[in-house]
This record gives C-alpha cells, sequence and structure tokens, in this order.
C-alpha cells in the first residue's frame, strides 16, 4: 500500500502572489504522509517558525526532522527550533522530541571563503542535545513509504562540479576538498508515482533522481519538489539535465530556491515546470 502525502513549502527565495507570507534565501519544506509530520530543513533563521504558525501548522508534534545538508541556509533554524523546544519544556507545554535525520558529514565544518564556515551553526554534539539523532550514509525508510536517501551515488558526468577554494574539517583537524557528500534527499512512493523532495542537489538532481527510483523500485516520476543547485550552470549541465528531465517525463517539477530564472525557462522546454514559493501546498 503506497502512501498518500502532502507539502507545503514554509520558507523559499519566493512568496506565492496573494499568500502573505515571508521569503528569505533558504528552504524549509513540511510534510505529512503516514500518519507522520516531517520537517524537512529549517531555512536560513526561524522564519519556517513564524510562517508555520500563520498557516496554522503545529510543529510541536513533529515526528522527524530531516536535513538534506549542512549549509546554513538549510540548517540555521536549527537555533531557532531548538529554543523553541526548550522553551516549550522550560513551559510545561507537550511536545515530541523529533527524531533528526542527515548525513554523517552534516555538521562537519565547510570552509567556503571568506567564510570560516558556512555549515550549520549547531555542531552535531549540541544538535545531539536538542533532538535524537541518526546519521546514516545509506538509506533509511522513516515510514512505510517515504525514504531518506542517504549518500548519494555520483553517475552523470556533467553532474560532477568542482569543489573550488570549499574545505570541510574533518574530526582529525584536517581538511580536504569539500564534495558536498553529505547532500541528499527525500523520496516518497505513492499511488501515482514517485514525489522526490530535495533541498539544493549539489549532488545533481539527476543523479538524485535516478537513485531514488534505484531505491524505491519506482519508474513513475510523479514530481520533484526543491532546489536543483542551477544558479549558474555550464551549457553542458543545463542541456544534459533538461534532456534527462525530458526523457523520464515527470508529471510536474516544481524547482526552486537555488535554480535561476534562466535555468527555469529551459527546463520548461523539456519538463512541466510549476511556480513554487512560500504558502504553497501539494498533495499526492
Amino acid at each position: 500500500m503506497t502512501a498518500r502525502l502532502s507539502l507545503t513549502v514554509l520558507v523559499d527565495n519566493s512568496t506565492i502572489t496573494d499568500r502573505y507570507f515571508c521569503g528569505e534565501p533558504g528552504l524549509s519544506l513540511f510534510l505529512e504522509t503516514g500518519g507522520r509530520k516531517i520537517l524537512f530543513d529549517t531555512g536560513y533563521s526561524g522564519l519556517f517558525l513564524e510562517n508555520a504558525g500563520k498557516m496554522g501548522i503545529g510543529l510541536d508534534d513533529l515526528y522527524y526532522v530531516v536535513l538534506s545538508h549542512g549549509h546554513f541556509d538549510h540548517t540555521g533554524g536549527l537555533v531557532a527550533f531548538a529554543r523553541y523546544l526548550m522553551e516549550t519544556t522550560i513551559d510545561k507545554m507537550p511536545c515530541r522530541r523529533p527524531e533528526l535525520f542527515a548525513h554523517p558529514r552534516c555538521f562537519w565544518p565547510k570552509e567556503h571563503a571568506p567564510l570560516q564556515n558556512n555549515g550549520s551553526i549547531l555542531d552535531e554534539a549540541e544538535v545531539r542535545r536538542h533532538f535524537a539523532v541518526t546519521l546514516s550514509a545509506r538509506p533509511v525508510y522513516i515510514t512505510d513509504d517515504l525514504v531518506f536517501l542517504g549518500e548519494i551515488p555520483r553517475r552523470f558526468p556533467f553532474e560532477q562540479a568542482d569543489p573550488k577554494e570549499r574545505r570541510i574539517l574533518l574530526p582529525d583537524g584536517t581538511t580536504e576538498p569539500d564534495l558536498l557528500l553529505d547532500d541528499t534527499a527525500l523520496a516518497c512512493r505513492t499511488p501515482d508515482g514517485l514525489v522526490i523532495v530535495t533541498g539544493c542537489s549539489h549532488a545533481g538532481i539527476c543523479n538524485i533522481t535516478e537513485y531514488a527510483r534505484e531505491v524505491c523500485g519506482e519508474e513513475k516520476i510523479l514530481d520533484i519538489v526543491g532546489g536543483f543547485h542551477l544558479l549558474h550552470p555550464s551549457p553542458e549541465r543545463l542541456r544534459e539535465t533538461c534532456k534527462y528531465l525530458q526523457k523520464i517525463r515527470p508529471d510536474a517539477v516544481h524547482a526552486c530556491h537555488c535554480t535561476s530564472l534562466s535555468s527555469k525557462i529551459a527546463l520548461a522546454g523539456s519538463c512541466p515546470i510549476r511556480e513554487t514559493g512560500v504558502g504553497l501546498k501539494l498533495a499526492w
């Protein structure tokens, strides 16, 4: 029995017209499936809490928090959410302590000049003080049909990114080029096909989609929602991404956050691009 899934955009760079919420350069999504409430990424600040409150979405009974990767525009809201959990405890308000899923490298400091760390403000030890934490590089089903994909195999040469000056701090104190191996996504089997939810797609949206199909044993793509990391893509990467999406024929594509207007226009020639922004609600 495949699951029904709903999704609400709490934080994005853009907002939906006639929905009076605020946006910021970050991403946070609220999902419900299999009787479970899931927060996917936390944006840059506590804005996701404010927008959720205005939307009538309660976050005091979340089962899971899932992080797509460690960058601060996806993990920055953890500080505000940890404070929220502390305040509910102090005020003796009922609140579930959610389980947090992420890649093992998610909380390792990331150097990207001029910043000494553009990763999570909270390190792993502090995160564990506020959340039950599961770190995995392998796929983990968090409901019967919703899977945390873990580390994404890099199969398409055109999606191999040059780390340039990006470095990641290893536990032994040394650094190495940051290939953003912590970048991951969610995939959900629905009655009509697979829904893929991604943060920034540093691993490559084609790599992510192929791996989701493999892990879930499902070829049909119903929707892909999230950032595609196509802000300044090379002509080859954009061309090959368009060709791939045209080949797999998703029913809809909600590309947002780190996807430029010119990339969306190019993608629209190959797949059904849909408007995305804070306040958008989807159900499959």
